[in-house]
């Protein structure tokens, strides 16, 4: 009996290891008495793909690469399919071995068989992708999206599914309010988390798209782009502190004038725009009492 492979996410290996997930425990479909975990050869040609697998690229030399890897090795580790019927199968996971089995021209593959409904089927595909699959960070956010949006998860239990921290999750999340662009240049490379991670929170949606073609177009390190980001927080942060308006002759004899008729000490100060306040010192409630009759 071949085992399964400790490498499974722990959301796909607890249904795996369910017997209500799986055909061959209480039920019979025509495909024999068998134990829960054991593999059965399916015909390549009735399976089809997973309509529910959020990875939409596969990169065509890696999928080249593990071609030649099955016309030598074969298919280490089996498929998971569940069946629709008589000699028809679909994938819940393995799309990349299978359509890596497909080019090598492999006429059966070693599959675990599962009865899933379309609920727990989506949730099985999204978990094992997500754990198990190299996806970049937008079908990675796409796939915490829609284990939020169609399988009634939070993020805080989506964080115990996965064992992932909440923070993780919500920067992944955070991914998906970026420019379409922007999304599409992380999904081809062109800038990586990191960077991502730094436009998101750099502004509007005109200011983001600024820095994704300044990252671009010199190569910016996601270092680089961190302090080019504090150089236009500090710039800004300047430029919206009013400046204060150096004090005029005039405005120090007006100090000097009230100080003495006051005979107390008195600070004037004002903004760019002419606003200020005039600011009288005492020294106790009697001198208080003094300084009011004298305005009065």
């Amino acid at each position: 009996m071949t085992k399964k492979r400790a490498a499974l996410g722990k959301g796909l290996s607890a249904l795996l290891e369910n017997a209500n997930t799986d055909i061959t425990t209480t039920k019979n479909f025509g495909v024999g008495e068998q134990t829960v975990g054991s593999i059965s050869n399916i015909s390549i040609d009735q399976i089809e793909a997973n309509p529910f697998n959020p990875r939409t690229d596969f990169e065509e030399e890696s999928l080249n690469e593990l071609k030649e890897s099955i016309k030598v090795h074969g298919i280490i580790q089996p498929l998971t399919v569940r069946k629709l019927g008589r000699d028809k199968y679909q994938l819940i996971s393995g799309e990349r071995r299978f359509r890596a089995s497909q080019l090598a021209g492999v006429t059966e593959v070693p599959c675990y068989i599962r009865i899933a409904n379309d609920q727990s089927m989506l949730e099985m595909a999204l978990v094992e992708n997500i754990q198990r699959v190299d996806l970049n960070a937008i079908e990675v956010g796409l796939s915490y999206q829609r284990l939020i949006d169609e399988c009634n998860f939070t993020q805080e239990k989506l964080s115990k599914k996965l064992g992932k921290s909440r923070s993780n999750i919500t920067n992944f999340l955070r991914l998906l309010k970026l420019p379409a662009q922007i999304q599409l240049g992380i999904k081809q490379g062109l800038i990586s988390m990191g960077h991502a991670r730094a436009i998101v929170s750099a502004g509007d949606e005109q200011m983001q798209m600024a820095l994704f073609r300044q990252v671009v177009n010199e190569g910016l390190s996601v270092r680089e782009l961190e302090n080019l980001l504090k150089s236009n927080r500090a710039a800004k942060e300047k430029k919206e502190t009013p400046a204060k308006a150096e004090p005029s002759a005039e405005f120090e004899s007006w100090q000097t004038s009230l100080s003495e008729q006051l005979e107390a000490k008195v600070k004037l100060s004002a903004n760019n725009k002419g606003k200020g306040k005039i600011v009288i010192s005492f020294d106790s409630e009697e001198d208080l009492r003094r300084i009011i009759e004298l305005m009065q």
